[in-house]
């Protein structure tokens, strides 16, 4: 079982191009016909996900070993879509959704205070096309999210000459820690940052906390930035209800100022409450709750 997230994700550029021309020259519904034997290839090749997987359902969902068995499947199937969605989506065939905007007037009544603000987010659905529920609002070049700089170059130049630009900025993760300067910038300029609280890299600073019965390691940077600094602090998630609908859940946190551990009690919360209604989009393949020890 993969101790701990490694910063990137498999795939080649031949696969999406793919994907890509099924769903431009034969539709979405060939390419998630496709993706029912690329979730039998993950289940039996890519065992370490499989086995967080079954830990993930069995252990701490308390399914029984068939459900679990089924349910690993049933949610590499589910991811294979939200990365789908997330490419038709950005590539011209957003008409081809709808969507649930839950909660977005918090974010909007953000924009307006001009104030700055952090939306706290996890691997729970399909948060990276977050961006186009943002271009709906005014002042979405004030929006900007963290990220990994680690994924496949050749994936990503692809991705980006077939995708619409966004008005979204990034800022990117880096070894040396200096993405917490920008995310202070950032701030500083009444902007709104988006960080993901549930995957942390090894050797880096760590809060422990429970999640689904059982303590986990999760990144401090979050939950130290945000509960130090005076801004508003949102949990927000985006995620797929049926074949062609999304849904945006945006809740304002209530946490003391100076109070990391109580910030991250209250998403760990808010993210199980996220998991119950939605157990197959917590998408975090790797051993989260150090289960090898066990």
């Amino acid at each position: 079982m993969a101790a701990e997230w490694k910063g990137k994700s498999r795939g080649t550029v031949l696969g999406y191009k793919i994907f890509v021309f099924c769903m431009k020259k034969l539709g979405l519904s060939s390419a998630y016909f496709i993706l029912y034997f690329v979730a039998a290839y993950f289940c039996f090749f890519t065992l370490d996900s499989t086995k967080a997987s079954y830990y993930y359902f069995h252990k701490r969902l308390k399914y029984s070993k068939l459900k679990s068995i089924l349910n690993i499947y049933r949610s590499y199937y589910v991811f294979g879509q939200t990365i789908i969605d997330k490419v038709a989506i950005s590539s011209g065939l957003k008409s081809k959704f709808t969507y649930d905007f839950d909660g977005v007037e918090r974010i909007k009544e953000i924009l307006k205070q001009k104030k700055g603000g952090i939306l706290i987010s996890g691997h729970m659905g399909n948060f990276e096309i977050a961006e186009h529920f943002f271009g709906e609002l005014e002042d979405n070049d004030c929006i900007s999210l963290l990220t990994t700089n680690i994924e496949h170059t050749a994936i990503k130049d692809y991705l980006d000459g077939i995708t619409k630009k966004s008005n979204i900025k990034f800022i990117l993760i880096k070894e040396d820690f200096s993405h917490i300067f920008e995310i202070n910038a950032a701030l500083a300029r009444n902007e709104i940052v988006c960080i993901t609280g549930d995957r942390f890299f090894k050797d880096s600073k760590y809060l422990e906390q429970e999640l689904l019965g059982k303590k986990a390691k999760f990144p401090a940077g979050p939950f130290l930035i945000s509960s130090r600094l005076q801004v508003p602090v949102l949990f927000v998630y985006v995620l797929k209800e049926t074949r062609n609908h999304y849904h945006l859940y945006a809740r304002k946190a209530q946490e003391k100022h100076g109070d990391a551990k109580a910030l991250l009690k209250e998403y760990t919360q808010s993210l199980e409450s996220m998991i119950e209604k939605y157990p197959l989009q917590w998408f975090n393949y790797f051993d989260f709750w150090d289960a090898k020890k066990e």
